[in-house]
C-alpha cells in the first residue's frame, strides 16, 4: 500500500462500476479494509503527478538519505514501497543492501519488472506492515515514505506497525516517517476538487473531516471520457501531527526522536495535492539489547566470554569522561558482529567491581576469553594489561597479547630502542624526563612532542607539531599542567610523508593476514593546520581533523614489502598475538619510518583494522571472526603441546 489517492485495484470484468452519486456522510461508505483493495494502475495515473515524477522522487532521497547519513553496506527496508519509487533510487545511489514491501500485489510486480529492466540489486515482497516475512534485527533503517502510514483503522494498528519496525530493526537502528501534517491539512484540505490526469480520464474529488476530527474522509470518482466513471471509492487517512507522532513513537519505544523538515510537493499538473501537499519529516532512534536466537547445533561451537570496559565507571580519555552513546553504539555493532559467528556462543562481562570473581567462576567451564578491554581494568589505560595478567593467573585462555607485551608497547622510547636493534627506521627523537628543566633538542624543526606513556592518541593534537623551541616548551607545558601527565615525554622530528598504517590479523610465522596498508588523506584539512591524526581526529566531530579520511595507500611494491617485513619482525619480537596495527610514516624523502606498534588494536566497526578489513573485501563480522579463528587456533595448538608434554614416559621394549 503506498501513498496519496487509492484507486480500487481487481482484475478487469466486463460490468461497469457502480457510481453512488450524492451521498449525505462520506465517513459511512468507508471500508476498514480499503487499502486492500486500492492500488494499481489507476493510482499510478491519478497520483502520476508526484509518485511519477522522478525528479520529485530524487529530491526526496536526497533529504531522506543526507538525514539518515548511512553507509552503503546498510540494509535498509522501504516499508509500503508501493511501485518502489524511492527504493530504487536508493540503491541508484550505490546501496547495496535495500528491500521494499508492499501489501499491493499490482505495485509490488511493477516495481520487480522495473527493478529488473534497470539491472538494479534489490528485493521486493508483498507483505502486510504489521507482520514482515523479515528476521529480527535486519535492517539498519526503515523508512515510510510518501504518506504510507496512517491507513488502518485504529491508532493502535498503526502501533503494531511501529513495533514490528522495532523488532526488524538492528539496535541503534533509525525509522525515518514521512507523513502528511495533519494539523495543517486539518484546516487546509480541499472539499472538492477535480482535474484531468491523462487526455480521457479526470477525477473527482470530495474530502470531509471524520466526525472525530482525527481523519481525513475521501472519495474519488474517476471518469473517462468514453466509458464513463471508472471507479468510486472511498478511504480515510489518520491526521498525524508533530506532537502525535513524537508520543506513538516514544509508545514504541523510539528515542532521539526529531522533527527534521516539513515538506511541500510540487506539481507540474499544479492540481490539488491533496495528502501529499504538506508532511512532516520525523526520524528516531531504536535502542535495545540484540535478540538471542537459537543457534543451530554446531559441533565444534565453543564458550566464548567477552571482556569489556566499564561503562559504569569514569574514562579519562574519552572526551567527556565517560562511555557516551558512540561507545554503547560501537559494543551493540560488536555483537551484532559476533551473531553471525556460529561456531561460538558468547557472553559479556563489563562490571569491573565484580570481573575479578566472575571470572573466577568461569576457570574451566568457559573455552577462553574475548579480551576486548582496552580501556584497561576500571577503565584506567595504565591497567590495560591488568586484564590478561589476572586470566594468566586464572589459566583462561584469552585472545590477543600478553601482558609483557602490552607493557613494551606502551612505552614509545622502548619500543624504538627494540626497532633499532633490529635494524627497524625510526625518526630522531629524545626523552624527557618528568623532572627535566633544560633539554636540547638535537634535531632539526619541526618536531612533534606527545607523552611517552599511552595511546588512544592522548595528548597528541594540532599543537602538538612544534617548529621552534617556544611552541616545544608550550606543548610539553600543555601535556603536564594540562593533562595532569607527570611521566617522561618524547620529542620526535615530524615526518611530513605519508601517514601509514598496516594491520596483520593471525600469529607469524604460520598463519596470518596481511591487510592492505591504508594512508590518511589530508586533502579536506585546512592548508594551516599540520597533518597529524591526533585526538581531534578520532574523538571531536566538530573539529577539521573530523574530515581525515583513511584510503588504500599509494606506495611502490617494494616499499611495501619492506614496510610489511620490518612489521613482522617487530610482532615477532614482542610477541603481538591474533591482530596488530603497525603506525608509519614517511620523510619528505619518502623514507618510511616505524612510530608505534600498537597490540590489542581499535576494534570498533569503524577503525582502522576494519577500514582496511573493508578494503580487503572482508566485512565487519568475518574480521571478528579472523580474529577469533586466530586466537582460537593458537590456544588449541597450546594446549594439544601442553597435553603431549603431560604424556608419561613408557618403557617399551622391541622385538
Amino acid at each position: 500500500m503506498n501513498r496519496n489517492t487509492l484507486i480500487y485495484s481487481q482484475k478487469k470484468v466486463a460490468s461497469k462500476p457502480k457510481s453512488l452519486g450524492p451521498v449525505s456522510s462520506l465517513e459511512e461508505h468507508v471500508n476498514p479494509d480499503w487499502w486492500k483493495k486500492i492500488f494499481n494502475s489507476l493510482y499510478l495515473k491519478t497520483d502520476a503527478d508526484v509518485v511519477g515524477d522522478s525528479e520529485i522522487t530524487r529530491k526526496e532521497v536526497d533529504m531522506f538519505l543526507s538525514v539518515l547519513d548511512l553507509p552503503l553496506e546498510s540494509r535498509i527496508l522501504d516499508l509500503c514501497c508501493g511501485q518502489g519509487r524511492h527504493s530504487m533510487e536508493i540503491a541508484r545511489r550505490g546501496f547495496k543492501n535495500v528491500e521494499g514491501l508492499d501489501r499491493s500485489h499490482y505495485l509490488i510486480q511493477k516495481a520487480k519488472n522495473t527493478a529488473k529492466k534497470e539491472g538494479l540489486n534489490l528485493r521486493f515482497r508483498e507483505g502486510d506492515a504489521r507482520k514482515t516475512p523479515y528476521l529480527t534485527d535486519t535492517f539498519d533503517a526503515v523508512v515510510l515514505l510518501g504518506n504510507s502510514f496512517g491507513y488502518f483503522e485504529t491508532s493502535e494498528e498503526d502501533l503494531r506497525v511501529l513495533n514490528e519496525v522495532k523488532r526488524v530493526l538492528k539496535p541503534w537502528g533509525k525509522i525515518l516517517l514521512d507523513v502528511t501534517d495533519g494539523a495543517y491539512l486539518k484546516t487546509n484540505y480541499q472539499p472538492r476538487s477535480w482535474e484531468w490526469i491523462d487526455k480521457h480520464n479526470f477525477v473527482c474529488r470530495e474530502r470531509s473531516l471524520s466526525i472525530d476530527g482525527q481523519k481525513l474522509i475521501s472519495r474519488e470518482v474517476i471518469v473517462n471520457d468514453k466509458q464513463g466513471v471508472i471507479a468510486d471509492q472511498f478511504y480515510a487517512e489518520r491526521l498525524y501531527t508533530q506532537e502525535s507522532l513524537q508520543q506513538l513513537l516514544k509508545k514504541a519505544g523510539f528515542s532521539d526522536i526529531e522533527i527534521i523538515d516539513s515538506i511541500t510537493s510540487s506539481s507540474k499538473r499544479n492540481q490539488d495535492l491533496g495528502m501529499m501537499e504538506k508532511r512532516i519529516i520525523i526520524t528516531a532512534t531504536l535502542r535495545k539489547e540484540w535478540t538471542e536466537h537459537k543457534k543451530k547445533a554446531h559441533a565444534k561451537q565453543k564458550d566464548v566470554v567477552v571482556v569489556f570496559g566499564d561503562p559504569s565507571k569514569r574514562d579519562s580519555l574519552k572526551p567527556c569522561g565517560f562511555f557516551d552513546d558512540d561507545d554503547l553504539y560501537t559494543i551493540d555493532q560488536l555483537k551484532g558482529a559476533l551473531k553471525e559467528r556460529d561456531e561460538y556462543s558468547f557472553r559479556f562481562l563489563d562490571n569491573h567491581d565484580t570481573l575479578v570473581q566472575d571470572l573466577q567462576r568461569l576457570k574451566g567451564k568457559v573455552d577462553f576469553v574475548f579480551n576486548l578491554c582496552d580501556e584497561g581494568f576500571s577503565n584506567d589505560p595504565q591497567k590495560e594489561l591488568h586484564v590478561p595478567a589476572l586470566l594468566e593467573m586464572l589459566g583462561i585462555p584469552y585472545t590477543g597479547s600478553g601482558p609483557q607485551c602490552l607493557a613494551f608497547c606502551y612505552d614509545k622510547a622502548l619500543i624504538r630502542g627494540i626497532a633499532k636493534d633490529l635494524g627497524v627506521p625510526v625518526c630522531e627523537g629524545i626523552l624527557i624526563k618528568a623532572e627535566d628543566v633544560l633539554f636540547e633538542i638535537p634535531m632539526q624543526f619541526p618536531v612533534i612532542v606527545k607523552p611517552n606513556f599511552g595511546d588512544s592518541s592522548f595528548g597528541l593534537n594540532q599543537h602538538s607539531v612544534c617548529h621552534n623551541r617556544d611552541e616545544v616548551v608550550r606543548a610539553i607545558y600543555d601535556i603536564r599542567e594540562g593533562l595532569g601527565y607527570d611521566k617522561p615525554i618524547l620529542v620526535e622530528e615530524f615526518l611530513t610523508g605519508k601517514d601509514l598504517s598496516v594491520g596483520i590479523i593471525g600469529n607469524p610465522p604460520e598463519n596470518y593476514t596481511v591487510l592492505p596498508i591504508i594512508e590518511e588523506d589530508y586533502s579536506a584539512l585546512p592548508s594551516d593546520l599540520p597533518k597529524v591524526c591526533g585526538y581531534e581526529a578520532k574523538w571531536i566531530p566538530d573539529s577539521p581533523y573530523w574530515k581525515i579520511r583513511s584510503i588504500i595507500a599509494d606506495i611502490p611494491k617494494e616499499m611495501e614489502e619492506f614496510i610489511i617485513d620490518c612489521s613482522l619482525k617487530m610482532i615477532s619480537r614482542l610477541e603481538c598475538r591474533d591482530y596488530t596495527r603497525l603506525d608509519w610514516r614517511m620523510d619528505a624523502a619518502g623514507n618510511p619510518k616505524l612510530l608505534e606498534v600498537n597490540p590489542n588494536p581499535g576494534w570498533c566497526w569503524d577503525g582502522h583494522l576494519a577500514k582496511m578489513a573493508a578494503l580487503a573485501g572482508i566485512s565487519y563480522s568475518e574480521m571478528i571472526g579472523s580474529i577469533l579463528k586466530s586466537a582460537d587456533e593458537r590456544i588449541t595448538e597450546a594446549e594439544s603441546f601442553k597435553s603431549l608434554r603431560q604424556v608419561p614416559e613408557y618403557n617399551i621394549k622391541y622385538c
